[in-house]
């Protein structure tokens, strides 16, 4: 028995436990991962759980005066989605390329929407909670992106909102590749496609020191 034990012990303290321990994604890494996608896997149903899991950071983080103003309307697969969609757009700064692609369309949503009238402070807790939102999608392998082009009005009467919305985040399995380049101050911010691959200028570290 004592054997056996100490067998165990050995197993708990130098195996098992060893290999329970999974190795977490660095910061770093989720912010390089997350990316603003446009183009998703449609073979891949995101679930309402997931979509909770990304509200559910909102508790933990930071909110001017603490008012904590913002609610989520959860949108997955369906026709609302798809009214959704009809009722945003996607990759101002590419036009011509009329974002998504037929058949990358995203089919999950999160609209979020303000219980008080916009304001700098409203502005400071949107853009905290759509990054912390989006790095948990990451964290649990998916992606999005942060959408403001879209007509209030009308999203809040298709979707019968008691609130006014502010924002629409796009979640689902990123379909595309997305890659940094680093430019100077005073170059082109402007992102773009080439061969496939979206790219997006980002001006270094020192750059933004003042």
């Amino acid at each position: 028995m004592a054997d056996n034990y100490l067998e165990k012990r050995y197993a708990e303290v130098f195996g098992g436990a060893h290999k329970a321990v999974k190795q977490r994604p660095s910061l770093d890494t989720l912010l390089l991962k997350n990316r603003s996608y446009r183009g998703f896997d449609k073979s891949y149903v995101v679930h309402p759980r997931q979509l909770e899991a990304m509200v559910a950071v909102n508790p933990k983080v930071a909110s001017s005066v603490n008012r904590q103003c913002l609610r989520f309307r959860l949108v997955t697969k369906g026709e609302t989605a798809d009214k959704v969609m009809s009722l945003v757009k996607m990759g101002r700064m590419l036009p011509e390329l009329n974002l998504p692609f037929p058949g990358t369309e995203p089919e999950a949503f999160i609209v979020v929407c303000t219980t008080v009238k916009e304001n700098p402070g409203v502005d400071i807790d949107l853009g905290i909670s759509l990054q912390s939102m989006l790095l948990k999608a990451v964290e649990m392998g998916l992606g999005g992106l942060i959408i403001r082009n879209f007509d209030p009005a009308a999203l809040k009467d298709a979707l019968e909102l008691p609130l006014d919305p502010v924002a629409v985040v796009a979640v689902g399995k990123p379909a595309e590749t997305i890659e940094l380049v680093t430019v100077r101050e005073g170059e082109s911010l402007k992102y773009y496609r080439k061969d496939g691959v979206h790219y997006v200028p980002k001006l270094p570290a020192e750059d933004l020191i003042i």
